[in-house]
């Protein structure tokens, strides 16, 4: 089994980042905690981090008959892209969106996802951990585990 996991704009600079929002981690701490985890689960991962728009929908399309699923953090462009919800709704893989913060807690302008239509679900406010939560479910999820 072979996990994207994408990472957008600014999660780059976690651990300087607004800490009080993100934490002090760093975003090497997050792909070491992902991959620790993936190899116990026996998970391939590969991981793409860009503050570009257009990076974000080339790692999405290169995706297609490649992973079998994606774990996306789309950051700010949660809020604005329909070109990433494009991407995603055309490559047809499982997807799990997750936010390290609840955006629902936060302003306005960031209760809105246009990708969440194309994914299977949303994990917000579980910091990292919410990481660790989407493997193990597009895990059981690719496996034909039943999730509730």
């Amino acid at each position: 089994m072979n996990i994207l996991i994408i990472n957008g704009p600014n999660l780059n600079m976690l651990g300087i980042r607004e800490p009080e929002v993100y934490g002090t981690a760093t975003y090497e701490d997050l792909v070491d905690l992902i991959t620790a985890e993936a190899e116990r689960l026996g998970i391939q991962t590969s991981f793409v981090q860009s503050n570009c728009e257009g990076a974000l929908v080339d790692a999405i399309q290169g995706a297609y008959k490649t992973a079998d699923g994606i774990i996306i953090n789309p950051a700010a462009y949660t809020h604005t892209s329909i070109a990433l919800l494009d991407a995603l709704k055309a490559v047809g893989i499982p997807t799990i969106e997750v936010h390290i913060s609840n955006p629902d807690t936060r302003e306005d302008f960031r209760k809105t996802s246009y990708l969440r239509a194309a994914c299977i679900n949303t994990i917000e406010g579980r910091g990292f951990n919410g990481y660790l939560d989407a493997l193990r479910e597009l895990a059981a999820v690719l496996d034909g585990d039943q999730v509730d």
